[in-house]
């Protein structure tokens, strides 16, 4: 009986150390997916030729963008 109960305690901390590892496991898939990967930003300029954008257009689409989620912005 003793022995049953000693084979079920390895057996349930074998399963423990198991879920263990693949928490960890997980954790570190999570966090490098998370971290940036030093990806270079894309810049948009000249994309529209002949089109000037202006601190207006940029206040403008600011204010619309934001305005939806009742957010208040900073000129």
């Amino acid at each position: 009986m003793k022995q049953e109960v000693l084979s079920n305690t390895v057996d349930i901390l074998h399963k423990i150390e198991t879920i263990e590892k693949e928490v960890t496991d997980l954790k570190l898939s999570v966090l490098k997916k998370l971290t940036p990967t030093g990806k270079k930003v894309i810049s948009l300029k000249g994309v529209i030729k002949g089109i000037d954008v202006t601190d207006k257009d940029v206040n403008f689409a600011k204010k619309s963008l934001f305005q939806q989620r009742n957010i208040s912005i900073s000129p």
